[in-house]
């Protein structure tokens, strides 16, 4: 299970890097489109940090996507 969890972790952030780079911005400017610093930014692109569901809606938000996009990857 864990490893499960830990595989879907890496998938979201790799999307999330994904989309972020498509849209040309850096993790700071990410940072200033939502309410999170770009250490919190890079620990979720990196797998290294769990987030919650509102997390998901203040990232899509910084991105101007729709949240289902964040989870638009294979499972």
């Amino acid at each position: 299970m864990k490893d499960d969890i830990q595989s879907l972790k890496e998938k979201f952030g790799t999307n999330l890097k994904k989309i972020r780079e498509q849209k040309g911005l850096s993790l700071r400017n990410l940072a200033a489109g939502c309410n999170l610093d770009d250490s919190q930014i890079s620990k979720i692109e990196n797998a290294k940090w769990d987030i919650q569901l509102s997390t998901i809606f203040e990232l899509a938000k910084g991105l101007e996507v729709e949240p289902k996009e964040l989870l638009d990857f294979k499972f």
